[in-house]
């Protein structure tokens, strides 16, 4: 018997079949073109710059992209690039900002920011090379520069731009200026005693000394917490605190500590012909302070390639010293303090890095600064040194195709096996950090935004009256009398003893910290 029921409900229930069917369909079409929708929507944003990254967005504080990461050559996505029209050696490449802490060139950050640090320096170098080795410490957290000019660096187009940069002080090597210092007291005490009426080297080390005196008293006077004595070749590397940050580093120094030092890393130059080493090289020799000593030794064949010493220069670090009473300068390479023996540590991770030698033209300029005889015996007069020396030697003798020929033998990393096996062994390693904020300035345009400022406050009329009024004091900057000659005046020499008493315990401290070459292998055979 049939059912009643079943022709009646056999109907609607295919139409359920049918609806729910048609809506299965719609739902899984909708889910298939949701997600490419969005994708492609997600990519015409992207395409025209207008999409926030959630995770950059939504960052914690203090989780900010490195400085200059975007612009870096580490980067994947370069920047398209243009020379500038600039003479200054191509200071500036890029009319589009990419520093991310670049918002003008005077790096005001406040002035109440501690410890406040300066940096002294001696220099003939030209702004090429100033600036972005005062920029890159700008932004590490150095307020305050204190340079000794002479040279290129004390010509008027330099100067006029270095003036106008605050936190920078100029002090030109004048006749005024020797004459104030043939009456410091240094003079007339025996620590540096060994270092005077000596050419080249030795005459430099004594005016970075007197400079370095100096510069303690004006650091002082401008309420400076800190002080550190560079070369234009090297930078710090302030890492081991929370922040790739100078003042964080010295700030958690203990208040007891009156000296920290910073072991030094040396470049190692992958090419003959680099032009910028600040932004071109990233590969350093490790101090054999950062070293386990087995290391060191084991390798030490490995890492000299028949120079004489591990490192090509010095390997003593450089220093900074917390600014107080007595305090003098030790030699270009530390501190001292007249009345105690400074309380001092060394730095298990931060460091001091040297391009020493990073260009071919280190080469000649370095020559040119010295008027040595290019004998073995004469060169050891004028330079501390040995690789320094025999540089001097064949700079000064060889032929141009000849010194490139050394150069590449002894500067120049060109074994990629035993290169990739010091990098393994830790004893080279890549350093990007430093290479990496000096290219962000460089594409942010910092270089020629000082330079610009510096061209617009001084019209072209007082440009030229203050180098008419001011040719007789800064010629006399630019030739520099030979600091030795300060030391042989009888009169100088009386004023001081009139003026400065020197104490018998004073006569005992230890000389000067020269620079020093990284222990020898004939340390091996002690040990």
């Amino acid at each position: 018997m049939p059912n009643p029921n079943y022709n009646h409900l056999q109907t609607p229930l295919r139409h359920t079949q049918s609806s729910s069917s048609s809506s299965t369909s719609r739902l899984l079409l909708l889910l298939t073109f949701l997600p490419l929708t969005l994708a492609f929507l997600a990519f015409v944003l992207q395409w025209r710059g207008g999409l926030t990254d959630p995770a950059t967005r939504w960052s914690p504080p203090g989780s900010y992209q490195f400085p200059g990461m975007e612009s870096s050559p580490l980067s994947p996505i370069s920047r398209h690039s243009t020379p500038s029209a600039s003479d200054c050696l191509n200071l500036g490449r890029s009319v589009s900002p990419s520093f991310p802490y670049y918002q003008d060139w005077k790096f005001d950050r406040g002035s109440n920011l501690k410890p406040k640090i300066c940096i002294t320096t001696s220099t003939s170098a030209g702004l090429e090379q100033i600036l972005p080795w005062m920029f890159y410490h700008k932004v590490i957290g150095v307020s305050t520069f204190l340079l000794f000019v002479e040279g290129k660096a004390a010509s008027p187009d330099v100067t006029r731009v270095l003036e106008s940069i605050p936190g920078v002080k100029l002090i030109f090597r004048t006749k005024e200026l020797e004459e104030q210092q043939a009456k410091s007291r240094i003079w007339n005490e025996t620590w540096l005693s060994g270092f005077f009426y000596k050419p080249c080297n030795y005459e430099l080390f004594v005016k970075q000394s007197l400079n370095m005196e100096m510069a303690i008293i004006m650091a002082r006077d401008a309420g400076m917490d800190w002080i550190i004595h560079l070369d234009t070749d090297e930078l710090v590397h302030p890492v081991g605190a929370q922040e790739y940050s100078l003042r964080q580093l010295l700030l958690d120094v203990p208040g007891n500590v009156d000296m920290v030092i910073f072991p030094n890393y040396e470049s190692s130059v992958e090419r003959d012909d680099i032009k910028e080493p600040f932004t071109e090289v990233s590969m350093f020799k490790k101090n054999f302070d950062h070293l386990p000593k087995d290391t060191y030794f084991g390798m030490y064949k490995e890492s000299t390639r028949g120079n004489p010493n591990y490192f090509l220069t010095y390997g003593n670090g450089k220093s900074a010293a917390r600014i107080q009473d007595h305090l003098r300068p030790n030699g270009a390479h530390r501190w001292h303090n007249y009345m105690k023996t400074p309380n001092e540590i060394k730095l298990e991770e931060a460091a001091v890095l040297h391009y020493t030698y990073a260009k071919y033209s280190d080469l000649t300029s370095r020559r040119d600064r010295c008027s040595c005889k290019p004998t073995k015996d004469d060169v050891k007069r004028c330079f501390m040194l040995e690789f320094d020396r025999a540089a001097f030697i064949v700079a000064s003798t060889a032929t141009q195709e000849e010194m490139m020929n050394w150069y590449r033998e002894h500067v120049v990393w060109g074994d990629k096996d035993v290169k990739i096996k010091l990098l393994r062994k830790g004893i080279l390693t890549r350093i990007n950090a430093p290479m990496v904020i000096a290219q962000g300035l460089r594409e942010s345009g910092v270089f020629d935004s000082v330079i610009a400022s510096a061209s617009k406050t001084q019209s072209k009329e007082k440009f030229l009256s203050s180098i008419t009024s001011s040719n007789s004091s800064k010629a006399v900057a630019s030739r520099s009398l030979p600091s030795r000659r300060l030391g042989r005046s009888k009169k100088y020499q009386a004023t001081a003893r009139k003026y400065q008493a020197i104490e018998a315990d004073e006569q005992q401290h230890e000389s000067a910290v020269p620079p020093q070459s990284p222990p020898g292998i004939e340390t091996t055979k002690q040990l």
